[in-house]
């Protein structure tokens, strides 16, 4: 770790002195791109972060929205947070996703709140690669088994192959979590005086310089080099941990909380305290460590895991580590909050007395950093060139696509049920959760398309957040709240930049358009490799409410009509048609008013005589109507190859009793007539003069490709 030479000016200028080696070091790590956001921030100003159900926006730890309620219901409130391993899970993918898992999940716990849903979006180099299929092994084992153990069940997400991710994977966790107005914690210190209690696993060497590893290329040997800067995962003592939480706010013990991640103790204290305009005392050598011998730097940086601080009542410190004792917890009081500089002194094992390690101004440290001003070119818009291929075999390498083939061996090895509130599981358009305290049903939906903002940055941004707010509204869910995790290459390349500022400015406008605020997120940029940047990845993670909790399946019944619900984009850039076939489009025109679309989906969805509903985007009616027969089968005509391949989000295809009734629930949004549900489980397609005919064992065994390749 070393601070690049402005920025030991910077600070030297506003110390009066040189810096320490450890406050070097701490500078380094908090005004990285990581954790300072320096070539991001300028940019996020595009999201609208303000509606009437939104309590705590970005800044936080985690936001908080309110719920509405219903029936009987009490006023609820939801905590959402989503955040990137990228760098870690490439060099370790077990440990790198499991402490991703754990991170988020700490978020949460500082809100007071307590986490019962997890989504994961990940994102690997292409799928007939041995080195990729070993990443998406790791991490999916390592969110497995870091989540089923801490009891969060994994509900949703999303999996995407794509080349741009050969050398540098991205993984993206998203959390929800139940809290109410009593029970809400922020990170802001309140008072001079109140202790500083370290609570949670024993501090070690792991994970040191963490930050300032995730704020670099990736290099060509950092599975080797770059070893020491990921995190040791711990779940069992997360799950102690998020019961010593919760304790801890049934008494009322917590003052003010943040977790333990990137910049170690070092970035959690000095930001916790600087958020309320506060300084800190810390001792160093009170943090309970399980290695010898380790040095101020090494205590102040390491990212081990399982670690929250808290801000505490001197009268309440006893209470705090009588229930850290319960749940076989450390704890630690290192310091207190005070009205002066951020000081940390150190007693090492040598005599030399006490050393003041750091002595800084706490709001410089957290938020001084200067933004960078960088130059952005802008992106090619494709050409149109399709190629002229046979509806059959491109229906069949179009549904068996890894981005588009069933997921089921990756979901089958999340407990997905733990905690009794999944109302609807995964493998639909979006998960549901029972949120009985309100009457309420949460749905959630997270994930991108990284070949449609690969094809267009901007409008395959916009697209994300419609394809989010229509499997939401697929449910019958009405869009509530969104968190974001925005990743993309080196920002110094202006290419690069440029891509990444376009998808920020689409995934503005279309939350806007939507009227979802944007309350909190991630950034993750620096994500090249020798293989080069990755596309510009805008992960959503939305959530949508409804009253009750019963949504329409995704699979017909046999016993209605099957209408397409929305408008077509007339184009085929960034699908995956074009992906297993060649050639190039424009991206297609997304709906003229957005808003209706998703509002038709969603009266649509809600119609007693609906019978199920699945939208259309990523493989277009193809896969919505592969994926749509189960014990029932489908008949159904389309016009045309490209109006079978079009990923136009803000579509739905519903079956129904009562087609009238979906016409006036749609109101103009246009409704088309596509066939029939049947008795019989097979899909028979007509497509202009071409038909084809697979059964519903034909279609898995096409879309199994995952679990055949990888079992």
């Amino acid at each position: 770790m070393s601070l690049s030479d402005t920025d030991h000016d910077l600070v030297a200028a506003e110390l009066g002195r040189d810096p320490t080696p450890a406050e070097a070091a701490l500078f380094e790590n908090l005004w990285s791109e990581h954790c300072a956001y320096r070539s991001s921030r300028p940019l996020l100003s595009a999201f609208d972060s303000e509606a009437d159900q939104v309590v705590v926006g970005p800044g936080d730890d985690a936001a908080v929205v309110s719920l509405p309620t219903h029936g009987d219901g009490e006023e609820t409130y939801v905590a959402m947070g989503i955040e990137s391993h990228n760098h870690p899970s490439y060099v370790d993918p077990y440990d790198g996703a499991a402490t991703g898992v754990g991170g988020i999940v700490r978020d949460i716990l500082s809100m007071g709140a307590y986490p019962i849903a997890l989504t994961d979006s990940l994102y690997f180099g292409g799928f007939d690669r041995e080195h990729s299929r070993y990443l998406f092994d790791g991490v999916v084992e390592g969110i497995a088994d870091y989540g089923n153990a801490i009891g969060v069940p994994t509900v949703g997400g999303s999996v995407e192959f794509h080349d741009g991710y050969e050398g540098n994977p991205l993984v993206n966790v998203a959390c929800v979590g139940i809290v109410n107005e009593e029970r809400l914690v922020t990170a802001e210190a309140k008072t001079p005086g109140n202790k500083l209690v370290l609570v949670g696993n024993a501090t070690g060497r792991d994970g040191l310089g963490g930050a300032s590893f995730a704020s670099e290329d990736l290099s060509e040997d950092a599975e080797t080099e770059d070893r020491p800067a990921v995190q040791v995962g711990d779940p069992y003592t997360e799950k102690l941990l998020i019961e010593a939480n919760e304790a801890l706010v049934d008494a009322d013990l917590i003052r003010a909380a943040r977790d333990l991640g990137a910049a170690g103790l070092g970035g959690a204290s000095s930001e916790l305290v600087a958020k309320g305009g506060l300084g800190a005392e810390i001792e160093l050598d009170r943090v309970h460590q399980r290695e010898p011998n380790m040095s101020a730097l090494e205590i102040l940086l390491a990212e081990s895991q399982e670690r929250m601080c808290y801000e505490v009542r001197p009268d309440d410190v006893a209470e705090v580590r009588e229930i850290a004792d319960r749940y076989d917890l450390g704890c630690s009081v290192i310091g207190e909050v005070t009205e002066g500089n951020y000081v940390c002194t150190f007693e090492g094992s040598e005599p030399r007395g006490r050393e003041t390690v750091v002595d800084v101004p706490a709001e410089f440290l957290a938020d001084g950093a200067p933004m960078n001003d960088l130059p952005m070119a802008e992106p090619v818009e494709a050409e149109r060139d399709l190629p002229d291929a046979g509806v059959e075999s491109a229906f069949d390498a179009v549904v068996g696509s890894p981005n588009t083939a069933s997921k089921a061996w990756v979901y089958r090895q999340y407990d997905h049920e733990v905690g009794a509130r999944t109302a609807r599981r995964p493998g639909d358009d979006a998960a549901i959760m029972a949120i009985r305290e309100a009457g309420t049903g949460l749905a959630l939906s997270a994930g991108a398309i990284p070949a449609w903002t690969d094809a267009d940055p901007y409008d395959g941004a916009r697209a994300v957040a419609l394809e989010n707010a229509t499997n939401l509204a697929a449910k019958g869910a009405s869009p509530h709240a969104a968190v974001d995790c925005l990743n993309g290459g080196n920002p110094e390349k202006s290419e690069v930049y440029g891509g990444f500022g376009a998808i920020v400015d689409g995934l503005a406008d279309m939350c806007r358009t939507l009227s979802v605020p944007v309350v909190g997120g991630n950034v993750s940029l620096y994500n090249d490799s020798a293989a080069g940047p990755i596309p510009p990845t805008p992960t959503l993670a939305m959530i949508g409410v409804r009253e009750g909790y019963d949504a329409p399946p995704m699979t017909v019944s046999g016993e209605g009509t099957l209408l397409e619900v929305g408008a077509r984009g007339g184009a085929l850039g960034g699908s995956t048609y074009l992906a297993t076939q060649g050639g190039s489009d424009r991206f297609p025109d997304l709906p003229a008013d957005p808003t209706a679309a998703v509002d038709a989906v969603r009266a649509v969805a809600s119609l007693d005589s609906t019978l199920a509903t699945h939208d259309v985007s990523h493989g277009g009616l193809a896969v919505t109507l592969a994926e749509m027969v189960g014990a029932a089968g489908i008949s159904a005509t389309v016009e045309s190859a490209e109006a079978l391949f079009d990923e136009t989000p803000g579509r739905v295809v519903v079956e129904t009793t009562d087609p009238a009734a979906v016409e006036a629930a749609a109101g103009d949004a246009p409704v088309r007539d596509l066939g029939a549900a049947t008795a019989g489980g097979e899909l028979t397609l007509t497509v202009g003069e071409e038909r084809l005919t697979r059964g519903v064992e034909e279609i898995r065994a096409i879309r199994d490709v995952l679990e055949r390749e990888l079992e």
